[in-house]
């Protein structure tokens, strides 16, 4: 796949972002809007990435860190981006979105991968997300376990379910034995 490309965040790419984003959960009220967006890139731009695929914009993913057993929410801006770097041990993934034109490629998949290869090397020991719109099968295949007793906010509305997995440590890395697995049910 020589012609895609996962890389952090510029300047420019907020007004594709913002408007793949209202395309994606507008009509599910879920859509958060460009400044709630950029506070959760603002918490941390190490682990927000932009897909470009085919020479253009093929999606984005935010991720930062956040408490387990807890997620932002989607009716307030992230108030503190410092907040996010002593957040512990997990890496939520925020939002995944996938440009239309570059769905059915599997490019949502590699862009996990990217995020938990970024998020082993900064020694994460799990990730969590929030399965919406009926996701969580999709979400259990990639290994992460439902946790329906977590309350959410109720800006994801009621079919929304957290989900978490442990992060393991690179097969290669030296500390992995001392690593010990991270607990998230």
């Amino acid at each position: 796949m020589t012609d895609t490309r996962i890389r952090l965040f510029r300047e420019g790419d907020w007004d594709e972002v913002v408007a793949l984003e209202e395309r994606a959960y507008a009509t599910s009220g879920l859509s958060e809007g460009r400044e709630a967006l950029r506070s959760r890139h603002r918490a941390s731009p190490s682990t927000c990435f932009v897909l470009e695929h085919s020479g253009g914009f093929g999606g984005y993913l935010l991720a930062l860190p956040y408490p387990l057993f807890r997620c932002p929410d989607l009716s307030l801006a992230e108030e503190d981006p410092a907040r996010g770097r002593n957040a512990g041990s997990n890496l939520h993934t925020h939002d995944l979105a996938i440009a239309e034109r570059a769905r059915g490629r599997g490019l949502a998949r590699r862009m996990q991968r990217h995020l938990e290869e970024t998020g082993r090397a900064a020694r994460y020991r799990t990730l969590s997300l929030v399965a919406v719109r009926g996701s969580e099968a999709l979400w259990s295949r990639l290994g992460y376990r439902a946790r329906p007793e977590i309350g959410l906010p109720a800006s994801y509305g009621a079919e929304a379910v957290y989900m978490a997995k442990p992060l393991e440590p690179a097969a290669t890395d030296p500390a992995a034995a001392s690593c010990p697995r991270a607990e998230v049910g």
